[in-house]
């Protein structure tokens, strides 16, 4: 009995990992000063990557990031905290800015979605 409550629990608490995490907001770029500096998570920042800062999902996080404005969509991964800035839910790496065509505005209206 006590196998099957901890295999169920096991199940359960897997499926809470996984659930849908959808979030919607906006989201700014840092590049240049920050280029070569350490991230959060000990990585060395590139601007040109494909990367983010979230403020509290897991460092390895990948997220499909689309901004509303353009229709584009990115694939990130999360290797750092942030945003510190105003109400924004992500900070985008320059490269990753680029491809959804908001590095001249400098900010953007998204929607994340967890994929892994």
């Amino acid at each position: 009995l006590s196998v099957a409550l901890i295999l169920g629990t096991t199940t359960l608490a897997n499926a809470k990992e996984n659930k849908p995490f959808v979030q919607q907001g906006k989201a700014s770029w840092y590049g240049p000063g920050f280029h070569g500096r350490t991230t959060a998570n000990g990585e060395r920042y590139n601007m040109n990557g494909l990367t983010a800062a979230h403020r509290y999902l897991p460092f390895g996080t990948k997220l499909e990031v689309t901004c509303n404005q353009t229709g584009k969509s990115v694939i990130v991964r999360v290797n750092d905290r942030g945003p510190f800035h105003g109400n924004r839910v992500l900070d985008l790496s320059k490269g990753a800015a680029k491809q959804l065509g908001i590095v001249q505005r400098g900010v953007g209206s998204v929607k994340i979605e967890k994929i892994l």
